[in-house]
């Protein structure tokens, strides 16, 4: 008898609570300040990536039509770009501002899909040639909300997966790489924050496995996440103007 307590929908949504409490916290904070209200909450908000990476792994696995899974991934990376760029005032102009933080986590999330479908499915092409690709696919998230680091973290974590242990353990690898980066390069405050994701493994280690009979709760995901990026771009520019909020 399987005694853990909760099915992907319940940590589904405990995902988009984090989310919504942490970029909810950009809007009302912007720029990661080291004051202890916006710590806090960012520290919830931790929560939201580790268990999307953990879910894609899971989606890949179970899907029945994984390119259909692919294309939904795609359609939703290319409509919640629009949506994050207008939620913190990104310009959508690519030469226009900080290299980092251009488009939404679900970039990388449809990458690494796409990287793990290569690696299953084109057997027959030259390796150094699906290398090649998979390299450069790869990179192509390095604009993106979590970098490269969100792709390489999923593949890790889908290589081990039915084992949570070791998915962990490849998922702190690759976010502490991407800490160290932050702590250089971007901001002390955010590498500081990304201890938060170890708080991901007692909330996983509630899985069953089971998906849960709401089946409406996979589209209410994809619908919230660029949702709740238009209505923070709303009250950004009804607070601060239409002005970029720093992320």
């Amino acid at each position: 008898m399987n005694n853990r307590l909760c099915n992907s929908n319940y940590l589904k949504l405990v995902a988009i609570i984090a989310m919504t409490i942490d970029h909810g916290t950009d809007l009302l904070y912007p720029g990661f300040p080291a004051e202890p209200i916006p710590l806090a909450l960012h520290f919830i908000g931790r929560l939201t990536a580790p268990i999307m990476w953990f879910f894609v792994c899971e989606g890949y696995h179970y899907t029945r039509d994984v390119k259909k899974y692919m294309l939904r991934l795609g359609v939703f990376a290319v409509i919640s770009h629009f949506a994050y760029c207008f939620g913190f005032g990104i310009s959508l102009n690519p030469f226009e501002g900080s290299i980092f933080n251009r488009t939404s986590v679900m970039y990388p999330l449809f990458i690494a899909v796409l990287v793990q479908y290569l690696e299953d499915n084109a057997s027959a092409w030259k390796s150094w040639l699906k290398s090649f690709i998979q390299f450069v696919l790869v990179w192509s998230a390095f604009p993106a909300d979590w970098s490269c680091i969100a792709v390489l973290a999923i593949l890790g974590m889908y290589k081990r997966r039915g084992n949570l242990e070791l998915q962990m353990l490849e998922m702190i690898k690759w976010v502490l790489l991407y800490g160290i980066v932050s702590y250089f390069f971007v901001s002390k405050v955010y590498a500081l924050e990304l201890v938060g994701v170890l708080m991901v493994y007692p909330v996983l280690k509630f899985y069953n496995g089971e998906r849960g009979k709401a089946r409406w709760m996979k589209w209410f995901f994809y619908i919230y996440y660029p949702l709740h990026f238009v209505i923070i771009g709303i009250i950004r520019c009804l607070v601060y103007g239409d002005v970029m909020i720093s992320v």
